[in-house]
């Protein structure tokens, strides 16, 4: 039996966290096409009868233009330190650029096996993947090449089976049931924030927050109070919509996947307000349970 940790990094939007989903098997990570979806390390958990891996998912590499953003890359850079395997994504269907360069430059001295892990290739022909597949031979001696698509689950097993190959002889890290050790207050909040990125418009999903203020359980219900905090007043009538119908929209689906989660009809209860200058404020960013501050300790 095998187990250790591997980390998933590369730039925004490269499927990362559809990747952890699509491996561990279930929702661990919330997954939309704005950038900056992923703010902070993610744990998925595989276990099976041949070792268990721990994927980490983390937030896309990039230059930061807050606090937040150097907190995150931060993190992404800890997280490739301490993992045993890492997997770099690449979007196939993306051409290289200066962001690709600024990834492979910041893991240029790893002393740990790089997977390169060509994600979205179901949109290409068959001799284009073979050509991207040589360009990126030459920018980085990887340990092994995948071209995959995360979406449609191609090409995972072969993945599975390689990765435990390369990991550490030993038992069980973590108990067998346990998919994620992310708080569950964070995976809670981090459910509504998906809606918000899917629901409203640019000027919002990076300006907000969710943090859970009260979580009451009882025998056949969850009672659930969250806020939103955006950093300008002209954001939070867009979240509210008119006579509060985005936020009506925004609860509705956060409470399908929580209600999933838990396993009882759950009650959600929306606040927005407005903080500005958040994401320079460390207290702030740490009560989100942003860069590694969301585990169950």
């Amino acid at each position: 039996m095998r187990s250790g940790f591997v980390g998933i990094a590369g730039r925004p939007n490269a499927g990362k966290s559809t990747l952890i989903n699509a491996l561990v098997g279930e929702k661990v990570a919330i997954v939309s096409e704005k950038s900056q979806t992923t703010r902070s390390e993610i744990r998925g958990i595989l276990s099976r009868e041949d070792g268990q891996i721990i994927f980490t998912d983390t937030p896309g590499i990039h230059k930061p233009l807050d606090r937040l953003g150097v907190r995150m890359n931060k993190e992404v850079y800890s997280v490739i330190q301490d993992v045993d395997i890492l997997y770099l994504v690449v979007d196939a269907s993306v051409p290289f650029a200066k962001g690709d360069a600024f990834v492979l430059e910041h893991i240029s001295n790893l002393k740990k096996p790089v997977f390169l892990i060509l994600n979205k290739v179901d949109r290409l022909s068959k001799k284009k993947v073979i050509a991207l597949l040589e360009e990126w031979a030459k920018r980085y001696p990887f340990a092994e090449y995948f071209p995959l698509s995360a979406k449609f689950h191609l090409k995972l097993e072969d993945l599975i089976k390689t990765t435990l190959n390369y990991l550490p002889e030993g038992g069980y890290l973590y108990p067998c049931d346990l998919i994620s050790d992310n708080a569950l207050d964070f995976r809670l909040a981090e459910m509504i924030r998906e809606k918000i990125l899917r629901k409203t418009e640019d000027e919002v999903p990076h300006a907000c927050a969710v943090y859970i203020e009260n979580r009451e359980v009882k025998k056949n219900a969850c009672y659930i109070q969250a806020t939103i905090l955006v950093d300008r007043p002209s954001q939070k009538p867009i979240l509210i919509g008119k006579e509060g119908s985005m936020l009506k929209k925004i609860g509705s689906l956060a409470r399908e996947d929580m209600e999933i989660l838990l396993g009882k009809r759950v009650f959600l209860e929306l606040f927005v307000r407005v903080e500005e200058e958040w994401r320079s404020k460390d207290a702030r960013i740490s009560q989100m349970g942003y860069a590694g501050a969301n585990r169950d300790e």
